[in-house]
């Protein structure tokens, strides 16, 4: 990769963002392929986003999308790949040659390695309970929809927005009216919202709600696995937070941005040791004891 092609900058835009172990785990990919540039978080409420997408446009920049600006950004990019047309959403861009912004999203391939890791030896699930119907949403439909057999029932607080997302996905047979209908007889439920990003948040729907058998999926990530994760693996349920998701959908960025392969277990080990670092330090205010994080050696660059 030359410095002519490079970007002039990396960042992640979202609102809020201080909670993302991006810049974590891309800074410690950057380093570790040589590449000299610093992966900034950017947090850019709705109203900034035009302005701040001038400005990075004009700085030849890359970076990634998170809540809520997939789709905002998706429409205003001059072209976007096949998987982030038919999601609707850019969570990846990048600035071309003539000066254009171009979106790409690799939230389905995480998705995709994100059920695979909570289904473990599990067959794919034949009825799938999805909360939640923004861009997050849209690319777990774009993943469900090749599963054979399987059908989607949709749950969101707005009708409207469940009613466009089933119009584009045919794989959605069902919209409830609320999460604990939507969950019912169903083997696989997804957390596609926000809820869980604050620690006083409700759980996306009760545990006990929940099928016997089903599996839990929370895009929702947190420094140690998130409530809905740890209460639906109490009650004897799989369950995976979205830490697995953002570490591929972070890495398939990083190729698509540079052209060389992520170093994965570098991205995944800073994570790692950002965890334990973080509760070194709340341990060390509060004198409680510190649980270790498991660490590995080795370094794959």
């Amino acid at each position: 990769m030359s410095a002519a092609t490079r970007p002039g900058r990396l960042v992640l835009l979202g609102h809020p963002v201080a909670h993302s172990v991006s810049p974590l785990f891309q800074n410690a990919a950057l380093r570790c392929a040589g590449i000299p540039l610093v992966y900034e978080a950017l947090d850019t409420p709705r109203d900034e986003l035009a302005a701040r997408l001038d400005a990075l446009v004009a700085e030849r920049a890359a970076g990634n999308v998170t809540i809520p600006h997939k789709e905002r950004v998706a429409e205003r990019c001059a072209s976007v790949t096949p998987v982030a047309e038919r999601v609707g959403a850019v969570n990846t861009f990048c600035v071309g040659d003539d000066g254009s912004l171009s979106g790409h999203n690799t939230d389905v391939a995480g998705f995709e390695l994100l059920a695979r890791t909570a289904l473990g030896d599990a067959p794919l699930p034949r009825r799938v309970a999805l909360l939640g119907a923004g861009g997050a949403a849209a690319a777990v439909l774009a993943a469900v929809e090749r599963w054979p057999g399987c059908t989607v029932t949709l749950f969101n607080r707005s009708v409207e927005r469940s009613a466009r997302l089933a119009e584009r996905f045919t794989v959605v047979r069902e919209l409830a009216g609320d999460a604990d209908r939507a969950v019912k007889g169903c083997d696989m439920v997804i957390n596609a919202t926000p809820l869980g990003l604050a620690a006083n948040d409700a759980l996306p729907v009760a545990v006990d709600s929940l099928e016997r058998e089903a599996v839990v999926v929370d895009l929702v990530y947190g420094r140690n696995e998130t409530p809905w994760v740890h209460a639906a693996r109490a009650a004897g349920h799989r369950a995976a937070d979205g830490l697995a998701m953002l570490l591929e959908q972070g890495a398939l960025a990083f190729e698509w941005w540079f052209g060389v392969p992520a170093p994965r277990e570098v991205m995944r080990r800073a994570v790692l040791e950002g965890e334990a670092s973080h509760h070194a330090r709340h341990a060390r205010g509060s004198g409680d004891r510190l649980d270790s994080h498991p660490r590995e050696s080795g370094d794959p660059c």
